[in-house]
């Protein structure tokens, strides 16, 4: 089987490795990886998509993967990549979030048997003695090495309080922790986390006299600079009660046509042959590549079935009868009683998410943007009612490509 560092490295999974001759050596072997998730959601979104699915090459390739929730380090806040605190929570709410989580990666990775294991950090870092971590732990850390940090020096400019600069500490210690408990040898996680992953190496060398290594992946943006997982709805998730899977195979199907080539290596699993075969489509032909990878990322995330509908939506509004639009599509449902009374266009975009506010349902209807059944809506006030029914439904269109079937209910 190939090496999944080879695999990483042909996909862009890459940013910065410790050191790339010994991590493809200790790679040739079954290792044990761990890459650390955020607990302040209920869900992950789009942007830790590209960690998840390193963790599948992982153990696709015989590796055991780690997740660890960030529980105990959650009550600290981390503050990489943040210009400001963020809030602390509780553990409970910690715990209930773990749930959910555990739940969506298991369904890129295999947590039977022990194949793939996920821990929180809370249970062994909220038990340690302070006097006892400082004298025992914090004697290892430079604060002149901790401050040249990027995580730090960039909070420096806007505030870093105490709590958060004992952050580095504790992924260390999780780092440690960890290949003492389960023998992980491999951190993985952003870029923004290299100093941390630093950290915990050294660390480890220091308290065991043992060689543990790093690996970071690419900060991602779109084409157009774009931080991924962005829409106009806001954050892309992999909740299907937040994201639905018609608009997260959305999502993908309408990324730039200069995208589509990296995002096929990134998110899917076909093989790296076809990728570059549907990388290299141009023109109206990169619409296949475009369906592939919606496609693919989709069943990926919420199975076979959920992509099959989400694929028969979009050809059934997309296509030249946009009356066809399967069920699976995203609708909105309205009584009966305020079909009959009638809602101004403008109202009606707002309140079914097309807009995010009244006043740009206006802009956009007032501007040529704003569709009904099909035609143009000339005003932004014009009254929607029963009238305007065709096939016991209504379908608006908001710009090119974003639609919204209205039906009773």
């Amino acid at each position: 089987m190939e090496n999944v560092f080879d695999t990483f490295q042909a996909r862009g999974f890459i940013e910065q490795v410790t050191d790339r001759d010994l991590v493809r050596e200790l790679l040739q072997d079954s290792t044990t990886c761990y890459i650390g998730f955020d607990p302040t959601a209920s869900s992950f979104h789009i942007g830790s998509l590209l960690p998840i699915m390193s963790l599948v090459h992982m153990q696709r390739a015989g590796h055991r993967p780690i997740a660890v929730i960030g529980g105990g380090t959650g009550l600290v806040g981390d503050p990489s990549g943040k210009t400001e605190t963020r809030p602390i929570m509780k553990r409970e709410e910690i715990d209930k979030n773990a749930v959910a989580l555990k739940e969506q990666l298991s369904r890129f990775i295999d947590f039977s048997d022990e194949k793939a294991i996920m821990v929180n950090n809370a249970d062994w870092l909220t038990h340690l003695g302070y006097v006892d971590f400082l004298r025992d732990i914090g004697r290892h850390f430079s604060v002149n090495r901790m401050l040249a940090a990027e995580s730090y020096r960039i909070r420096l400019e806007t505030g870093l309080n105490f709590i958060e600069f004992n952050y580095m500490l504790l992924q260390a210690y999780d780092f440690w922790h960890l290949f003492k408990h389960y023998d992980c040898r491999l951190q993985m996680g952003g870029n923004d986390q290299w100093g941390n992953i630093l950290a915990g190496a050294d660390l480890t060398r220091r308290l065991e006299g043992k060689a543990v290594h790093g690996l970071t992946f690419p900060l991602l943006t779109t084409s157009s600079g774009i931080k991924m997982g962005k829409t106009h709805k806001g954050a892309v998730w992999l909740d299907p009660e937040r994201t639905s899977p018609y608009d997260y195979y959305q999502y993908w199907i309408n990324q730039d046509d200069l995208d589509i080539a990296r995002f096929l290596a990134l998110f899917t699993l076909l093989p790296l042959d076809e990728v570059r075969r549907l990388g290299a489509l141009k023109g109206s032909d990169i619409r296949e590549a475009k369906g592939v990878l919606a496609y693919e990322a989709t069943t990926l995330c919420h199975g076979r079935k959920e992509a099959d509908l989400a694929r028969q939506a979009s050809k059934g509004l997309f296509g030249p009868d946009k009356s066809m639009a399967s069920e699976a599509a995203p609708n909105y449902a309205i009584s009966t009683e305020d079909l009959e009374t009638g809602i101004p266009a403008y109202t009606l975009f707002e309140k079914t998410g097309l807009c995010k506010t009244r006043g740009e349902a206006r802009r956009l209807i007032s501007q040529g943007g704003g569709y009904l059944n099909e035609q143009r809506i000339k005003v932004f006030d014009q009254v929607i009612d029963s009238k305007d029914m065709r096939n016991d439904s209504l379908l608006l269109r908001a710009g090119k490509k974003r639609y919204m079937k209205i039906i009773l209910g």
